[in-house]
């Protein structure tokens, strides 16, 4: 347990100490990204290349189109993948890597900038790069001092501070974050609207006023949604009918033959707007704890049902 919490120090201290060592270059480096035609290519090899690999996604996740080149794979061809309008940011603890420096030539001539973010200011990639970010630390967490710990957080780190410069100097907010996951929490969060998961149509219960209540029964039984909007001759809902209206109806003894659903109706039901996002369906039923809407677009015409349950099949909630 101590050495954990040991481990959990020197991270942190690592990390902390990133920040007085930010200064120029690293706006120097955003402002080079931002003004990028193409890609980021991040590059690196052994844990570098995990790192990068990381950064990459996280670049590419936040507005900056980004990939990954693995260092020794980029030397047998897929440095084919960078071009003259490229970043490419290269990692590499030591600043000496091989395979690293070997990618530097190349990299030149295609006329692609170039980023190293190294422990190691004075190494050969540091002092061929076009611009430097120090990602050094005093010692790593290893007992060793040997295997790459708290370097790589700090890369890591580094590179995350990187991306998040970069979303913000863009602009970048939560519907572009849903746009790059649409198949996340957020994405689903902020993608869906309520017409997307709406009952519409035939599957939608509807009923007029003068209708009486035996027919209202009926209706909302066949479309099993436990409710019935009211609208009147142009359609506008201007009432609601849900099953617990009926139990008490029924508990007060109305003739469900002799009764108009108009007269009966719910006058003032909750509705929401077809254009809403369903997390704001899900909200507002939670907060007025009820399970089921009827939908209106624009002009308060009626034009779907929401449940609960179809809030939950879409992985809104």
């Amino acid at each position: 347990m101590a050495q954990a919490r040991q481990v959990l120090r020197i991270e942190a201290q690592a990390l902390l100490g990133l920040v007085d060592h930010l200064d120029g270059k690293f706006e120097q480096a955003c402002r080079m990204i931002l003004a990028c035609k193409g890609r980021v290519v991040v590059t690196g090899i052994g844990k570098s290349g995990h790192v990068a690999r990381k950064i990459a996604a996280t670049l590419a996740s936040t507005g900056t189109p980004s990939f990954f080149v693995h260092a020794a794979e980029g030397l047998h061809g897929d440095l084919g993948m960078v071009t003259e309008a490229d970043v490419v940011l290269a990692l590499s603890h030591s600043g000496s890597t091989e395979e690293v420096l070997s990618l530097v030539p190349p990299i030149k001539r295609e006329g692609a900038l170039l980023i190293a973010m190294t422990g190691h200011p004075d190494s050969e990639l540091a002092r061929v790069a076009d611009v430097h970010l120090y990602a050094g630390v005093e010692r790593e967490a290893c007992s060793l001092n040997l295997a790459p710990t708290a370097s790589t957080t700090a890369a890591l780190a580094l590179g995350d501070a990187l991306a998040v410069a970069l979303l913000d100097a863009r602009g970048f907010g939560e519907e572009d974050f849903a746009r790059s996951h649409p198949g996340g929490a957020l994405g689903r969060r902020l993608l869906t609207h309520v017409r997307d998961v709406m009952h519409q149509g035939a599957d939608a219960p509807r009923l007029e006023p003068g209708q009486s209540l035996a027919e209202g029964i009926l209706e909302i039984s066949r479309k099993r949604l436990g409710m019935a909007a009211v609208v009147d001759a142009r359609g506008l809902l201007i009432g609601l009918i849900t099953d617990g209206d009926l139990r008490r109806l029924f508990e007060r003894g109305v003739d469900p033959h002799r009764n108009l659903v108009g007269e009966v109706m719910s006058r003032t039901p909750t509705s929401i707007i077809d254009s809403a996002l369903a997390v704001e369906a899900a909200r507002l039923m939670e907060s007025r704890a009820i399970s089921k809407l009827p939908v209106v677009d624009a002009q308060g015409q009626y034009v779907g049902a929401l449940q609960v349950n179809d809030l939950l099949r879409a992985r809104v909630i």
